[in-house]
């Protein structure tokens, strides 16, 4: 375990230091309470027993119990802080840990979650960070009274006869040399069962989001088959890790057990030379069953350290993942953009992959209504998402009023920008705060009449609780147009000067598609708009096509201009028409 690592775990305790403080203080007066009593024992069957004055004994016994209630009151007390403000203190460093990871997560570019699994980081928000709670709690504590416990006990073992005190020492030290070379085994077995079960809330995310694609092609089978699969492999790491385990805890009950072994054997031959006394030799045995507590104490937390670390050593991960996207130091606030974009030798690539865009040379006028077309897969989405900084040009710039988007912040840059997409996410609250989503704090009114420019006002008056119906998680009450149209309400209230739809309309239904088709031709007046279509027909009267393949912007112009040039829009728009009229032969003839 890195010390860095270590080091970032303990700087979540500098808010609650106070409170540290007097949870290890308690952990010591627990620890000292365990070492005091045999002590107190030892002396009683040792002394106060054997006193042949009958009342001098009895007074003596009162004045030990009475130290030993008042030792078992402070314990009582010293164990109920632990147990509740001990427990809130870890409670709050898990808070604060899920706070910095959630945070982090939301800062990320796009490209991290292009390639990581929502599942996996539940998992880490949730199930490691159980782990890290225990170990933030319990860990410091644990160690605090295991160590004031065995120190205190081989003191008072060391005063009373150091020959056995060293023999006894001496098992323990190998008993901790053991756990040491046991640590390497454990780590790697914990962090691949945090793997493992982050597989397995990964498959389950998928499988129960999609529980109607699932069900309605009958692959709930399927779907068992690809959770045993994970689940088996989890399994496979929790075996691994109880051999571990089971080595590890094996090996010291063997050790424990030759505690008393050792004790036996040379405590005896001492008390056959005259140097020890049989009530010496029971306070050994209490001191050894009293080191059973803190030795296991300290295998627990060696458990408990690989489990914490193993989760808080996933959450850093995510933690040092630098976002590709970030705001440079030397970033200004955009205001209210006009929105005059211009694409400048523009190149990008996902990662080391080929290049998805090539030396794009572009301008597009303020208030203009621009339409990208071409086959799937030439970039048109990869194209906008440049706009907004969702990714970083590879090469070149792209600039709007003739600012680099990389020289304003994202925030300001964003809140000129609205988008419009094929798959709406509609969050799991009320139809107005899905609306004012974009615009927190957006009066009623406002939202009203956004929702009436989507032509959604009234189909949400028709709703049972209005505008504070809950929407379900992905809006799935509504249907795809009425989620659209919520989307659209959102932009609507955003009012942002640069619009962009990502084939907003493609997934549609035709009566849906003209209520959306209309929205959006108010949305986009006076706008700066990017719009990528699937039907050809609802981009006719753009003020300029972009026509985007593989090579590049192939054609540029009007709808008209495009088609008399006879070339790849041409072609595209004519087998979208021939396609259209071939379907409506078909239905007439299935009509007759």
């Amino acid at each position: 375990m890195k010390k860095s690592t270590v080091g970032r775990f303990i700087r979540y305790y500098k808010p609650y230091k106070r409170t540290l403080f007097l949870d290890l203080f308690c952990a010591a007066v627990i620890g000292l309470a365990g070492v005091v009593f045999p002590v107190i024992l030892r002396r009683l069957t040792g002394q106060i027993f054997l006193m042949p004055d009958t009342a001098e004994m009895m007074r003596q016994l009162w004045i030990y119990s009475g130290v030993l209630l008042i030792l078992y009151i402070v314990q009582a007390i010293a164990t109920y802080y632990m147990a509740t403000y001990g427990h809130i203190m870890g409670a709050k460093m898990e808070k604060d840990m899920r706070d910095d990871l959630f945070t982090h997560l939301e800062k990320l570019s796009f490209s991290f979650f292009d390639n990581t699994n929502t599942g996996q980081m539940m998992s880490r928000l949730i199930t490691d960070l159980f782990d890290v709670t225990e170990l933030a709690h319990h860990g410091p504590e644990n160690i605090f009274i295991a160590t004031v416990k065995m120190a205190g006990a081989f003191i008072v073992l060391f005063l009373i006869h150091v020959p056995t005190s060293l023999a006894l020492l001496a098992v323990t030290v190998l008993m901790f040399v053991f756990t040491l070379l046991q640590r390497g085994k454990m780590q790697r077995t914990f962090m691949e069962n945090r793997r493992r079960i982050a597989d397995i809330n990964a498959v389950v995310m998928d499988s129960l989001s999609g529980i109607r694609t699932v069900q309605s092609y009958s692959n709930e089978d399927i779907e068992a088959e690809k959770f045993e699969r994970g689940n088996e492999r989890f399994l496979e790491s929790k075996i691994d890790n109880y051999l571990v385990m089971g080595e590890y805890q094996s090996v010291n009950g063997f050790m424990q057990g030759m505690m008393y072994l050792v004790v036996i054997l040379v405590g005896g031959f001492f008390v056959s030379r005259g140097e020890l006394q049989p009530a010496d030799i029971i306070l050994y045995v209490l001191y050894i069953s009293m080191f059973l507590d803190p030795i296991k104490m300290l295998v627990n937390f060696t458990e408990q350290f690989q489990k914490g670390m193993t989760g808080f050593q996933r959450m850093i991960e995510i933690l040092d993942t630098a976002p590709e996207v970030q705001d440079r130091p030397d970033a200004i606030e955009a205001g209210i953009l006009d929105g005059e974009i211009e694409f400048s030798d523009v190149s990008f690539s996902y990662s080391k992959e080929e290049p998805v865009l090539e030396n794009i040379r572009t301008s597009i006028s303020s208030g203009s209504t621009v339409a990208l077309v071409g086959p799937s897969g030439a970039g048109k989405s990869t194209f906008v998402s440049l706009i907004p900084r969702f990714y970083d040009v590879t090469a070149g710039r792209v600039t709007i009023d003739g600012i680099d988007v990389r020289d304003m912040t994202l925030k300001s840059l964003r809140a000129n920008i609205g988008v419009v997409q094929q798959d709406v996410y509609i969050f799991n609250c009320s139809v107005r705060d899905n609306i004012a989503y974009g615009s927190p704090g957006a009066e009623d009114e406002d939202i009203i009449t956004a929702a009436k420019d989507a032509n959604i006002h009234d189909f949400i008056m028709t709703l049972p609780q209005g505008y504070d119906t809950m929407m379900g998680e992905r809006g799935i009450r509504f249907s795809g147009g009425q989620k659209q149209r919520i989307s659209i309400a959102r932009v609507f209230l955003k009012n942002p000067p640069i619009l962009i739809l990502d084939e907003a309309t493609s997934s549609l239904d035709n009566e849906s598609e003209l209520f959306i088709q209309s929205s959006l031709d108010v949305l986009s007046r006076d706008r700066t708009t990017l719009v990528i279509a699937h039907r050809l027909s609802t981009i006719k009267n753009a003020d300029s096509i972009l026509v985007l393949t593989e090579e590049g912007i192939v054609e540029q112009g009007t709808h008209q201009s495009l088609l008399a040039a006879d070339g790849v829009y041409s072609y595209l728009y004519k087998l979208q028409f021939i396609d259209k009229t071939d379907d409506a032969e078909q239905e007439l003839l299935v009509g007759l």
